[in-house]
């Protein structure tokens, strides 16, 4: 700035005007433009640095709302933001625990229970500093005839935990977590192909009669066991269970931030969204004080859950969704594979319920053209989330076309322009995935 009066003179108006030839531009003044020039090319990287700087630093304590989906993560998946990525890992290895502790041996005698009790079921799964502590285990009873030997049996689907003191100082608030796994059993396998849609009936009332789910997930959900020793259905359980958790937790700790967040792999995922709309409609996410406690479903290769209806109300109670969702994942197809919220064509007319997917995509690509069942795999959804290949189109596959099963998909896709043909597809579809056994 103090050099600014002697450049001027030297290159003013007047001296171009008298000039017959074009005058050079001034020394000063293109040192000036330059440095300025030069300046603002550093700037640029500079500020991109410290953006990402800041979104790197950024701790959950101070960003926990935007995480659990108060904004929709909007601006925090492309690109995945660390904290978002660090922190939806960390709930798929909490879901994860509930198949490294599940006794799958048919002889033993606890045979699809926990092989652990409540204080160290955690540490057996691996996740010892997970910084939660287990309250209840969770049981469903799938309630179908077409698996008589198993039909009527409950089969430990996950727990309910609370985040410790010093996890709680972490998170910026205290976490009631929900964590469910995938089918098992035969019993949840013929469940999850009674895919039509009925009246979900879990309003108290009955306000809402458009709202339909799929008929297998409200059976796992609501069913319940004669010989199940009063613990009642999954629903009861988890009702109790949360409300509880949440009513004494907000008495306990009046001044603390709270949220319920329910993480669930495929079949879990359907009842953890369930859960999620339940709890909302029925008004069982309020502390003891009267404020409403945030709802987050983290669905990992969930399938879809209801209709349009559903996902609209899902999204007036304020329940937040995010989809991890694997683009070569058919479960993620699921039920409604050829009509659903993004059917266009001769389809479009077709009369009728379509299922809706709820919340918020966020899209993983990865494929082991030796072991085609890892698409569906929880591990591997892990493993992908932690290496940031969100919403890329990046493919494993040698082939370049997603092996077997993206294929598959195409052939499906290719059905959409035949009118008669789309419930031969969708039986093709639903065999191609009982097969490999996805959901």
């Amino acid at each position: 700035m103090a050099s600014t009066p002697t450049i001027q003179p030297r290159c003013s108006l007047r001296h171009h005007a008298t000039s017959p030839r074009r005058s050079k531009p001034c020394r000063a003044r293109v040192a000036v433009a330059a440095a300025a020039t030069a300046s603002a090319a550093a700037a640029a990287p500079a500020a991109s640095v410290a953006r990402e700087s800041a979104r790197r630093t950024a701790s959950v304590a101070s960003m926990w709302r935007q995480v659990q989906g108060s904004h929709d993560w909007d601006g925090l998946l492309q690109p995945l933001h660390p904290v978002v990525r660090d922190e939806v890992a960390r709930y798929g290895e909490l879901v994860g625990a509930c198949y490294k502790v599940l006794d799958a041996d048919p002889s033993s005698a606890r045979h699809m229970c926990c092989k652990y009790g409540k204080e160290s079921v955690l540490e057996e799964a691996g996740v010892a500093g997970a910084g939660y502590e287990v309250t209840r285990y969770i049981y469903a009873t799938p309630d179908v005839g077409a698996a008589p030997s198993t039909s009527g049996r409950s089969s430990w689907v996950g727990y309910v935990a609370v985040s410790t003191d010093e996890m709680t100082r972490r998170l910026g608030r205290r976490d009631v977590l929900v964590s469910l796994r995938g089918t098992v059993t035969q019993a949840e396998w013929a469940a999850n192909l009674m895919s039509a849609l009925e009246p979900a009936r879990l309003d108290a009332r009955g306000a809402h009669p458009d709202v339909k789910v799929e008929s297998g997930f409200l059976n796992l959900y609501t069913s319940s066991a004669e010989s199940a020793g009063g613990m009642g259905s999954c629903r009861d359980q988890l009702l109790r269970e949360v409300s509880r958790l949440v009513t004494s937790l907000s008495r306990d700790h009046p001044r603390e931030d709270m949220s319920v967040t329910l993480a669930g792999h495929s079949m879990g995922s359907a009842l953890a969204t369930l859960l999620g709309y339940d709890l909302a409609e029925l008004g069982l996410n309020r502390d003891a004080s009267g404020r409403r406690v945030p709802v987050t479903v983290f669905s990992f290769g969930g399938p879809r859950v209801g209709n349009a209806a559903f996902k609209d109300r899902c999204d007036e109670l304020g329940v937040k969704v995010l989809r991890v969702a694997n683009v070569r994942d058919p479960v993620t197809m699921l039920p409604g594979a050829l009509l659903n919220e993004g059917t266009s064509g001769f389809l479009a007319g077709w009369g009728g319920d379509r299922y809706t997917h709820v919340g918020v995509e966020l899209a993983l690509d990865f494929l082991r053209l030796r072991d085609l069942g890892s698409v569906h795999d929880l591990g591997a959804y892990v493993s992908s989330i932690k290496a940031r290949t969100c919403g890329e189109a990046q493919n494993a596959a040698a082939d370049g076309r997603g092996g077997v099963l993206a294929r598959a998909m195409e052939f499906v896709e290719g059905q959409r322009a035949a009118a008669f043909a789309w419930k031969e597809a969708a039986l093709q579809m639903g065999g191609l995935v009982q097969t490999l056994g996805l959901i």
